[in-house]
């Protein structure tokens, strides 16, 4: 999977060609890749793959997770110029993406770290970078969510609309679904965070509501039903991620961690 996508990356920027290749024969060289800005690196997988497949060699100063400073050289980048020239911004743009993504994430992670909480992604990644995406926040140090709609059954508002009985649903579901597979159920207030509690769910999710809330469902979720995992969602931000966890649910949902990652400033400069 990550060669095709690399592949796939490559191809979109060369086109039918690199030009440049095209008035004068390669030469040996070597290039810096350069951190212009603060975070945590995430991508160096991908590159490593796109340069076996393109015969490049790259010195790596920063591994997967490891945080960087302005002026850290993060690479050494060897080969022939024809193809550094042309991987250059396929390699640069696969750091980019990912290492904002991990660095945004991090920050998350670092809030809540004393709290014990967990820190989930979500389905809210670009079409077709589901998988790249979702890499980046594990290497920020979030854990993933579903992958897709066959990791576990989640019944959000939209299901429950079509749902007249849910538990009489989870108790077919059990049958239907693998042995493995979780169902969650999203709970806008208390009552239905009860009842999916009441009907057997293995994880309730308190969304869009306030920490204090989110505290009542928790204690009486701790005198009832001590088993099942809580997770809150909705609208979290780095300004009031800390309540949420102080609030005593198992794990936080953000898709902010992809959708609101700025890009860090990377370069690549030949010596």
């Amino acid at each position: 999977m990550i060669e095709s996508f690399v592949k796939e990356s490559l191809a979109q920027d060369v086109g039918r060609g690199d030009l440049y290749a095209l008035v004068e024969s390669s030469v040996p060289c070597k290039a810096d890749i350069i951190a212009k800005s603060d975070g945590i690196i995430a991508g160096t997988q991908y590159v490593d793959v796109l340069a076996k497949l393109e015969n490049f060699e790259v010195v790596w100063g920063k591994q997967d997770s490891e945080s960087f400073k302005k002026g850290d050289v993060l690479a050494i980048v060897k080969g022939d110029s024809h193809t550094i020239l042309k991987v250059e911004r396929t390699v640069l743009n696969i750091l980019l993406h990912a290492s904002s993504i991990a660095t945004l994430t991090n920050r998350y992670v670092e809030i809540i770290k004393p709290y014990g909480v967990k820190l989930l992604d979500t389905r809210k990644t670009r079409p077709l970078l589901r998988v790249f995406e979702k890499y980046a926040t594990r290497i920020g140090g979030a854990v993933n969510h579903r992958m897709g709609l066959d990791d576990s059954l989640m019944i959000k508002d939209t299901h429950l609309k079509t749902i007249k009985d849910l538990k009489s649903y989870i108790q077919k579901a059990r049958i239907q679904i693998p042995f493995t597979a979780k169902i969650e159920v999203e709970a806008e207030t208390f009552e239905i965070a009860k009842e999916a509690m009441a009907c057997g769910s293995d994880i309730v999710m308190c969304d869009n509501m306030t920490p204090s809330q989110i505290q009542e469902i928790v204690k009486y979720r701790d005198e009832n039903f001590p088993h099942i995992l809580l997770e809150a969602s909705g609208n979290i931000s780095l300004e009031t991620i800390e309540s949420y966890a102080k609030s005593g649910v198992d794990a936080i949902s953000s898709g902010s961690l992809i959708h609101q990652a700025n890009w860090i400033d990377l370069s690549m400069k030949m010596d």
